[in-house]
């Protein structure tokens, strides 16, 4: 039920933010030399003489018909092109929550389990630097690093010049090419991946790793891991059996919003590594005043991020039960 007002009131809020903007969409998409009688007709077909309860009833209506409104620099159904930029994104912000899954969760276990140690004090400057660090400075200096002074990884794009396309199944280049089989293919999407996956993930990785630092800390102080320990059994047991999976939880009820996030980043990212993910699909369609597709990209951000979310809850459920139950009762 929230999730649905969450969603409505999103569609409100950027429908109202694109008509009281500055600017005439019919203007912009016919060009300063058109007659205001070609203005005119072209406001008519939008539907923008129309009063504007019915514009937003009209927008609602082609929402639910798939319909997004036509882009004004692609020519194109603005659907049409989420479709077709969507996956690069979310193969990028993917990679991204992987890396703060295998980097994040780990690194603050064992910060948590040797607290005041070395260990804890690097863990404290990576979560400092990741989440004080914008990710675009992350990308330009790993450019430097990795793809200027040692050559190693790729600069921009998904796939180089020579490297053919992999047959389009899923949209996301790497799945795409491990289930073609071509592995050349794979290694070379995977280079390009590396470096903004890694730039988009260092917010999320900082704050996964402060949060769980603390929440094994404080679970390292419960009552049944003392006893746990006083009647022998193994540190190895006590950790994975009794401390992680109470510990995974605060951090997991804040996946939805590292999504989010993670979401965020990849505007500026992908400007600095020319990646052509729906991001920078956006961030053209703002700098061009292209209002269907800005609200597109945005409404499409926001169902994503209500999914996570739902998602999100629903295994918070079930790694704790009592959550579960609160929700039920």
């Amino acid at each position: 039920m929230y999730s649905i007002l969450v969603l409505v009131g999103l569609s409100v809020l950027i429908f109202i933010i694109a008509r009281i903007l500055p600017g005439d969409p019919a203007r912009l998409a016919l060009g300063p030399f058109a007659s205001q009688e070609m203005v005119a007709r072209l406001r008519h077909r939008m539907g923008m003489d129309q009063p504007l309860y019915l514009q937003y009833v009209a927008y609602v209506g082609g929402i639910f018909h798939g319909d997004l409104g036509l882009s004004f620099q692609t020519r194109r159904s603005v659907s049409l092109d989420i479709a077709h930029y969507l996956p690069a994104t979310f193969e990028l912000v993917l990679v991204a929550i992987i890396w703060v899954l295998i980097i994040g969760v780990p690194f603050g276990v064992l910060a948590g389990r040797y607290k005041d140690s070395w260990l804890d004090n690097i863990s404290r400057v990576v979560a400092f630097v990741g989440v004080a660090v914008p990710p675009f400075v992350v990308g330009l200096i790993g450019q430097l690093i990795f793809s200027y002074g040692l050559g190693i990884l790729p600069t921009t794009g998904r796939l180089s010049l020579l490297t053919p396309m992999p047959p389009a199944r899923t949209g996301l280049l790497i799945l795409d090419s491990l289930i073609a089989g071509n592995f050349s293919a794979f290694g070379d999407a995977l280079s390009h991946i590396l470096l903004p996956s890694l730039a988009i993930a260092m917010t999320g990785i900082g704050q996964i790793t402060r949060l769980t630092r603390g929440s094994v800390s404080d679970v390292l102080g419960k009552d049944y891991i003392e006893a746990a320990r006083a009647f022998g059994i193994p540190n190895r047991y006590v950790t994975f059996k009794y401390m992680l999976k109470p510990s995974f939880i605060p951090p997991l009820t804040i996946l939805g919003l590292t999504f989010a996030s993670e979401l965020g980043n990849a505007f500026l990212v992908e400007q600095v590594f020319s990646w052509p993910g729906m991001a920078k699909y956006g961030i053209q369609a703002i700098l061009r005043k292209d209002f269907n597709a800005v609200m597109g990209v945005i409404l499409i951000i926001g169902l994503a991020f209500v999914a996570v979310n739902f998602i999100v809850d629903v295994l918070a459920g079930y790694v704790d039960p009592r959550i579960r139950i609160q929700e039920e009762s």
